[in-house]
C-alpha cells in the first residue's frame, strides 16, 4: 500500500474531487449523477492524501446464476498522483471488496490502446477474455479482461 495515501469509501464531499479526475483522465466521462449513485456502495472507495482525493475506483456485485460476478467500473488516478502505487492499491482493494461480498470472477473493460491500464490489470492477474468491438463513443474497442478470484 502506498505509505502516504489512505483507502476509504466515498463521501457526498469526495463527488467534485472524483468528477474532476474523471473529465481529466478519460475523453467521455461518466456523468456527475453516476458517481452519486455509487454513494454508500462498498466498491466505491477512493484515495485521499490527507490533503486531496487522488484516485477512485467504484466496482460492484452482478448476481449471475449462484456465481457472482464483480465488476470494476471505474478506476482512475490523477495525472499528478500517477506511478505512486495508487492505482494498484485501489484496485487490490476493490477486489478485496469484492471477494467478501461474494465474488468468484471479476470482470472489467479497458480501452485497446490504453497501455499504462492494461499493464495494470495484467501485472495484478487479469487475463483478456476477447475484444469488444467499437465499445467505447469514439469507436476505439475494449479489451474484457477477468480475474478468477477463487484461482487467485
Amino acid at each position: 500500500m502506498v505509505d502516504d495515501v489512505t483507502v476509504r469509501e466515498a463521501e457526498q464531499a469526495d463527488l467534485l474531487s472524483v468528477y474532476r479526475i474523471e473529465k481529466r483522465c478519460f475523453p467521455q466521462p461518466w456523468p456527475f449523477s453516476a458517481f452519486e449513485r455509487f454513494l454508500g456502495e462498498p466498491g466505491f472507495l477512493v484515495a485521499d492524501d490527507g490533503e486531496r482525493v487522488v484516485g477512485y475506483v467504484v466496482s460492484n456485485l452482478v448476481p449471475n446464476h449462484g456465481r457472482d460476478i464483480g465488476h470494476v467500473k471505474d478506476l482512475a488516478v490523477h495525472p499528478d498522483a500517477r506511478g505512486r502505487g495508487v492505482g494498484r492499491t485501489l484496485l487490490e482493494r476493490a477486489l478485496v471488496s469484492l471477494s467478501i461480498d461474494g465474488a468468484s470472477l471479476v470482470k472489467l473493460e479497458v480501452r485497446e490502446g490504453n497501455d499504462p491500464a492494461l499493464s495494470l490489470y495484467r501485472d495484478v492477474g487479469f487475463e483478456p477474455m476477447r475484444r469488444v468491438p467499437r465499445y467505447y463513443e469514439d469507436g476505439e474497442d475494449a479489451l474484457l479482461m477477468v480475474l478468477d478470484l477463487d484461482a487467485k
